[in-house]
């Protein structure tokens, strides 16, 4: 059996009318990779075709059957089994380039021979409307120097539509056990903590400015959906207190503090993105959680609470009264309309 350089983790519930074709995406490279699909205790085929892919290729997808845990549970699972040296996360409505994928499987080829590894490798993801045939690619060539090792203070800056997300990046397997990241189960949103809690464990990055990951978007219950955030709006306010909570970012600061500026603004995002929905929502009680998220922050780390409320984008999204209000929605619809990201 070949080597394995990396793990792709499947997280799967109720996924068997879509699953096939991020799986098939994967198994292009099939002597190359480990494929681990894991079934959260769904009820529909979605077991049946997990086992039939472990069958059909035995050497490289495992079926795990667990009870039902949501989106972090079957990220905590599929790390816990991880046997390769780099590990991705593909939602099992999403799918992978081939000739992107090739890439990158070269590049780590390399490295191996050079006895040599690298603790993030970044690339850029698609917003894929398939069912409208229209796309957006999100890039980080302004940010990283190409196919270049870096570190954080390596970096450029960010421009206002970009942030580090899960679609985007492959981390090395020990540094995401090393940073003790586990998610919280039956949670939505969490791919932001997966996103944010290793990079202070990163020593190490590697930009191929290559469209890989393809984020399907289109579904009526996809966790993006406008509607869907908005129902779903408590969970969306405990992902940002998780994230805002779980590094300290002065003592990021004293290292890299290019990446205290950007983890800074992945808390001002997060905030921006509870705001506006809050604003969305419109009712007495969401404008009573949009100043309890914002009185959280300000109790929990007040240094934090000033520059996200006076020097970040977030701010924007806490602007007094009716116009403030206005202003922040209209400017939200114009962002949803240009980078198309839902």
């Amino acid at each position: 059996m070949k080597k394995k350089y990396i793990t792709f983790t499947v997280p799967c519930y109720n996924s068997a009318s879509y699953m096939k074709r991020c799986i098939d995406s994967l198994l292009v490279f099939k002597d190359y990779v480990e494929i681990l699909i894991i079934d959260d205790g769904s009820t529909d085929e979605t077991p049946e075709i997990a086992d039939e892919y472990a069958c059909l290729y035995p050497d490289t997808v495992k079926a795990i059957h667990k009870a039902n845990g949501g989106h972090g549970s079957g990220v905590n699972t599929g790390l816990s089994l991880a046997t390769s040296q780099y590990f991705k996360v593909v939602d099992s409505d999403d799918w992978l380039d081939a000739a992107s994928l090739r890439k990158v499987l070269l590049r780590i080829m390399h490295w191996e021979k050079q006895g040599t590894y690298v603790d993030m490798i970044v690339s850029n993801y698609v917003y894929d409307h398939l069912n409208e045939n229209r796309q957006k690619s999100m890039s980080y060539k302004n940010v990283f120097k190409e196919e270049r090792m870096l570190t954080w203070n390596d970096i450029g800056m960010f421009s206002p539509s970009q942030y580090l997300v899960m679609h985007s990046l492959i981390f090395r397997t020990e540094v995401l056990k090393k940073s003790g990241v586990v998610l919280p189960e039956h949670t939505f949103y969490v791919d932001n903590i997966f996103a944010y809690r290793p990079l202070p464990y990163v020593e190490s990055i590697y930009y191929i400015n290559t469209d890989l990951y393809h984020y399907f978007i289109g579904r009526e219950d996809q966790s993006v959906n406008e509607e869907i955030l908005k129902q779903r709006i408590d969970q969306q306010i405990y992902v940002t207190k998780l994230v805002a909570e779980c590094v300290d970012l002065n003592e990021v600061k004293e290292k890299y503090p290019k990446l205290a500026r950007y983890m800074t603004r992945n808390v001002s995002i997060m905030m921006a993105i509870s705001s506006i929905h809050l604003l969305l929502i419109g009712s007495e009680d969401a404008q009573s959680k949009r100043a309890e998220l914002w009185n959280h922050i300000k109790n929990s780390n007040r240094q934090l609470y000033h520059r996200l409320r006076y020097t970040t984008l977030s701010s924007f999204t806490n602007l007094p009264g009716k116009t403030g209000r206005f202003l922040t929605v209209t400017g939200y619809r114009a962002a949803k309309k240009i980078y198309q990201f839902n």
